[in-house]
């Protein structure tokens, strides 16, 4: 086995015991890529502090290097020696973190997160997750850890370490085996830059939860999709192999359906396959699934998958920014 995960070798499945993480923070140290649970999804980690084990998690992923990965740290202390964090950005790390929620400030002069993990910009994108097994790997490592979501870049993302070993097996060195992780979406991204306060991606903590900590509404992001300043922004992105046509009023006979709420569209019941996000029409429970469903259906191998109307409220919101991601032009 290649313990780095530079080359092809074998990938070890780690309990989430004392020794696992010791040994997955051992690898994190010396360069190798791990993938671990957060409370969101997967990620995929690396030293963020070195260059050449932020090359393999590009190279693993096979991801576009303008695009910056999120340096993961087990506290707002750590989080303050890596950016500057203005009144905004406080109010928001001390109101949600632990918990899905990046924010890209301004990169701390003594910074230890390396210019190719920031993509080259003089911000930073930093997050405390709230998942015990993460912060005791974080805590050992000593280290920003950068950790996208561990998948091949725009696949959909992972959510079990099945899902990792899917995409990603015999190209890192090891997984952190922590069962399914409850949140299912990506972090929210703000962007506290300029004393303004952005919008750059929804995700686990809803836009109605950040502007009451706020007391005001959060500006639009606006980023060029070609030239991000955050993660996970994209235009394609998150896509499965099939097709995807969203606002499906009806599903057509050769598709397979992704469905929400108690009442399915016509022609439903003749797809290939189908599977409802929530039958209750719960947004939460509907996000916690929306990535293993995707992966579902695609594995059926259909052409296409028609997606049911989902609300845009609250967590809907960022479960419809995935599926347009998705549903993109690749």
């Amino acid at each position: 086995m290649n313990d780095l995960g530079s080359i092809p070798g074998e990938t070890l499945r780690l309990d989430i015991d004392e020794a696992g993480i010791e040994r997955s923070a051992r690898l994190l140290r010396s360069g190798g890529l791990v993938a671990f649970p957060t409370e969101t999804v997967y990620g995929l980690g690396a030293d963020a502090s070195d260059a050449e084990a932020v090359a393999r998690i590009y190279a693993a992923k096979e991801r576009p290097s303008f695009n910056p990965l999120i340096a993961h740290l087990p506290g707002l202390d750590a989080a303050r020696r890596e950016g500057v964090f203005d009144g905004l950005a406080s109010r928001l790390a001390e109101a949600f973190w632990p918990g899905p929620l990046t924010l890209v400030v301004p990169a701390a002069s003594g910074g230890t997160v390396s210019d190719l993990a920031r993509a080259g910009l003089p911000s930073v994108a930093l997050r405390v997750p709230a998942n015990p097994v993460a912060l005791s790997l974080l805590e050992k490592v000593g280290r920003p850890v950068a950790a996208p979501s561990a998948n091949r870049s725009g696949r959909v993302s992972p959510t079990r370490a099945e899902h990792v070993l899917a995409d990603l097996d015999g190209r890192i060195a090891a997984i952190l085996d922590g069962g399914s992780t409850p949140v299912g979406l990506e972090s929210t991204v703000v962007a506290c830059l300029d004393g303004r306060a952005r919008l750059l991606r929804p995700g686990g903590v809803t836009r109605e939860a950040v502007e009451a900590i706020l007391g005001f509404a959060l500006d639009a992001g606006h980023e060029s999709a070609d030239a991000p300043i955050g993660p996970g922004l994209l235009a394609s992105h998150y896509a499965p192999r099939a097709a995807v046509r969203l606002e499906a009023s009806r599903v057509e006979p050769h598709e397979a359906a992704l469905l929400f709420g108690p009442v399915d569209p016509p022609g439903a019941e003749a797809a290939t396959a189908r599977l409802n996000l929530s039958a209750a029409g719960d947004l939460r429970e509907a996000a916690a699934a929306l990535f293993s469903a995707l992966r579902r259906l695609d594995e059926v191998g259909t052409g296409t998958i028609a997606v049911a109307p989902i609300p845009r409220t609250g967590l809907g919101e960022a479960i419809n920014d995935r599926l347009r991601r998705a549903a993109a032009p690749r």
